[in-house]
């Protein structure tokens, strides 16, 4: 399930913590355990967003719910290590 909630967020890119206990039919509170577990590989961030959907009003910070967002990592990059001929 941990990979299936991976899945979610990185195809959504922002969700609310209710739109994700809904989906998996799971506790917010066993949702959130999983997503710790992303927040520490640094792939998943904690935010928040309007419970209305976003819009640009200045809403209470009582109207805002939990919502989670993926993080995209850059691509390492490797150097190709060449020999110097002398």
């Amino acid at each position: 399930m941990l990979l299936d909630i991976r899945d979610y967020i990185r195809e959504r890119k922002h969700v609310s913590l209710r739109d994700l206990a809904l989906h998996f039919d799971a506790d917010p509170d066993a949702i959130r355990g999983m997503l710790d577990k992303w927040i520490e590989k640094g792939r998943v961030r904690k935010c928040s967003t309007a419970a209305c959907g976003g819009c640009a009003s200045n809403c209470s910070t009582a109207q805002q719910e939990e919502a989670y967002e993926w993080v995209e990592q850059p691509r390492r990059f490797i150097p190709i290590h060449s020999e110097k001929k002398e």
